[in-house]
């Protein structure tokens, strides 16, 4: 590479490695990095201001000693309006004191919001508007922004909560919103290989069938306009988003919606899901997601059976299949529980999308604390059987995607997995 282009690039990602090293591991034991930072460290931010993050680790290190011993106790965060907090919750109280009632205001607890606070302060106090600064601590900025998603409340409703303007509430839950998906969304960032194998490892443990990297799925929101805006995306075995493309007509089916995606391309042009295939019964068996029968069987696509026979390989495979995208379910339905994406938004477009990345961000965000404050498991039979192997118009449509190595890949799985089960009734036996 010549030195201009290596300069560059080492230019532009030296000041992004520091950022993540100020904002994360000073709220860290010093002598030991947890494995889930390195997941981190492996993606490129792409954010603005960069800067501010030199000025914080004073403050970091102060507000993380707070933040420890509060961390069993899940104490609500301090607030520099004392006067607007009082001893007990009530609808004057912009942030409550009870956990029980915090989860509800936040959806997640009161030392994930403090975490959330320290990593996410020089980032929403370094973009006030020039001619009129907003006297606000991180605390009650973040407090702005999280009310407005976790409840879907409306802007009069915060100003009169928080004791601001509805204009200075806007400007907090837009800048929470950008900040989060310019500068952490990485956290909704495809896995690297070494993730991945942990992704397929966790997929096989749980069904029995081998280099599964993710459940593909798409669901749909709406602002007042009843415009479908679709959301793409691609879940893990405990629900955890590996990738999310929202913003997409939610009027066209899920395969043309994922044939327009960037994830589609990204897939065909050999950039994911690339490594290397395994041998499953004599068939060369590439990584793949699956999905339901709104999706065509592809190479890398793996999608249930039609009308099985009962006791069948194939039976046993849709069965599997069920249990993978209880995961998916489990995900679309903690990102519909959210107050802002629970009815349709009175917001543009964009607005919508800003949203939905936001949201998804702090799903992954609160399943990395282990705080299942807004994890949503009331989910039922039907729900998972829905759509499993009926397949859509959209893809009886199209002839041209017929992968007859689909097929070929299928049943080799759903063999193994036959042979599996058989295997484990005879040890039990």
């Amino acid at each position: 590479m010549d030195s201009k282009p290596l300069a560059a690039l080492l230019s532009s990602l030296i000041p992004q490695i520091l950022f993540i090293l100020l904002h994360i591991l000073p709220l860290q034991n010093p002598n030991s990095i947890p494995s889930n930072l390195y997941p981190i460290l492996s993606h490129f931010l792409s954010s603005g201001d960069i800067a501010a993050a030199t000025a914080v680790f004073s403050r970091k290190r102060k507000r993380a000693q707070l933040l420890e011993s509060r961390e069993l106790q899940d104490e609500p965060p301090p607030t520099n309006r004392v006067d607007r907090v009082d001893s007990a919750d009530s609808p004057e109280s912009p942030i409550p004191r009870s956990p029980d009632s915090f989860k509800q205001v936040f959806k997640m607890k009161a030392s994930t919001f403090e975490w959330l606070a320290t990593l996410l302060e020089p980032l929403l106090e370094c973009r006030d508007p020039v001619d009129s600064p907003i006297d606000l601590s991180t605390e009650l900025r973040l407090g702005i922004g999280l009310f407005r998603l976790s409840t879907g409340s409306d802007y009069p409703e915060i100003s009169t909560r928080f004791g601001v303007s509805e204009a200075v509430s806007r400007f907090c839950v837009k800048q929470l919103c950008r900040v989060l998906c310019t500068n952490f969304r990485f956290w909704v960032g495809f896995p690297n290989p070494n993730e991945l194998e942990e992704v397929t490892n966790s997929f096989e443990t749980l069904t029995g069938i081998p280099n599964c990297c993710g459940v593909l799925s798409t669901t749909r929101f709406k602002n007042l306009r009843n415009e479908g805006i679709a959301a793409q995306i691609v879940v893990d075995s405990s629900s955890r988003i590996l990738s999310i493309v929202a913003g997409l007509n939610g009027q066209k089916g899920n395969f043309p919606i994922l044939k327009s995606s960037t994830l589609y391309k990204d897939i065909q042009d050999k950039k994911l899901l690339n490594a290397l295939p395994i041998d499953v019964n004599s068939v060369s068996v590439p990584q793949y997601f699956v999905g339901d029968g709104s999706y065509p069987l592809l190479s890398w696509l793996v999608v249930p059976f039609i009308d099985p026979m009962p006791g069948s390989c194939e039976e046993s495979f849709n069965k599997a299949y069920d249990l993978m995208r209880v995961s998916s379910l489990k995900t679309i339905a903690s990102l519909r529980s959210w107050g802002v994406l629970s009815r349709p938004v009175e917001e543009e477009i964009k607005t919508v999308v800003a949203y939905i990345g936001a949201c998804s961000i702090l799903h992954n965000v609160l399943l990395m604390r282990e705080d299942n404050s807004a994890l949503c498991d009331d989910l039922t039979d039907n729900s998972v059987h829905d759509q499993r192997a009926e397949p859509s118009s959209d893809v009886m449509l199209e002839s041209n995607v017929i992968d007859n190595k689909g097929f070929e890949i299928r049943s080799a799985l759903a063999t193994r997995l036959s042979e599996r089960v058989t295997s484990d009734h005879t040890l039990c036996s």
